[in-house]
């Protein structure tokens, strides 16, 4: 990764108006900063959050608080939980979250 040249800040994600996403079940609440080509959010997952599209973007998530089910296309399931982090890179393996009782993570990308 090269991140490029931008001044110091701080950020309340709290400041930052919610976007939400709607799952197959459940949404999803975004909030994102953006530093010219990485894209930095703070999401929470709903109770029974099922995202409604197989994802080929590289990520590095943390998982702040609850835990989540990441399926793989190809059937694989791996459980994030509070604490754990994952990487994936651009189209390496389509993955889907699914979160039973909801999750905050924290998202670059």
């Amino acid at each position: 990764m090269n991140i490029p040249s931008f001044s110091f800040s701080i950020t309340d994600f709290s400041t930052i108006d919610p976007e939400i996403h709607q799952g197959l079940t459940g949404f999803a609440e975004w909030r994102i900063l953006q530093k010219n080509d990485i894209r930095i959010r703070l999401v929470q997952y709903s109770d029974d959050y099922l995202a409604d599209h197989w994802c080929n973007k590289g990520h590095i998530i943390f998982c702040v608080e609850g835990e989540m089910e990441t399926e793989l296309a190809t059937g694989e399931k791996h459980l994030l939980k509070k604490g754990h982090l994952y990487t994936v890179g651009d189209n390496a393996d389509a993955h889907r979250s699914y979160s039973k009782n909801g999750c905050t993570l924290f998202i670059v990308d």
